[in-house]
């Protein structure tokens, strides 16, 4: 799969999990994760801090086994976007 097209298949994920998921129908529950995340263990880590974890959650399963795990390459280009968007709203909380 060309590169063009995992961007495109990573924002209609991105959109479909939206809908299915968080209640303004994009996915952005990353807020609420980490604030949830942060009461129930006293820490302090920023949305974009969640979007790295599940980042780098991603590459750790896409590289445990031998061989290509779509689900892993897709998730991986939507959080990074996700990511991105983040740091780009918060400099960097």
């Amino acid at each position: 799969m060309e590169a063009d097209k995992f961007l495109t298949n990573a924002a209609l994920t991105m959109k479909e999990r939206g809908k299915t998921y968080d209640k303004s129908n994009k996915e952005r529950s990353m807020a609420s994760t980490v604030k949830a995340f942060n009461a129930i263990t006293g820490k302090g880590i920023t949305e974009s801090e969640g979007w790295l974890l599940l980042l780098i959650l991603k590459q750790v399963r896409q590289w445990s086994k031998p061989g290509y795990h779509e689900d892993s390459a897709l998730d991986s280009v939507a959080y990074s976007a996700l990511l991105a968007e983040s740091l780009s709203n918060k400099s960097m909380d």
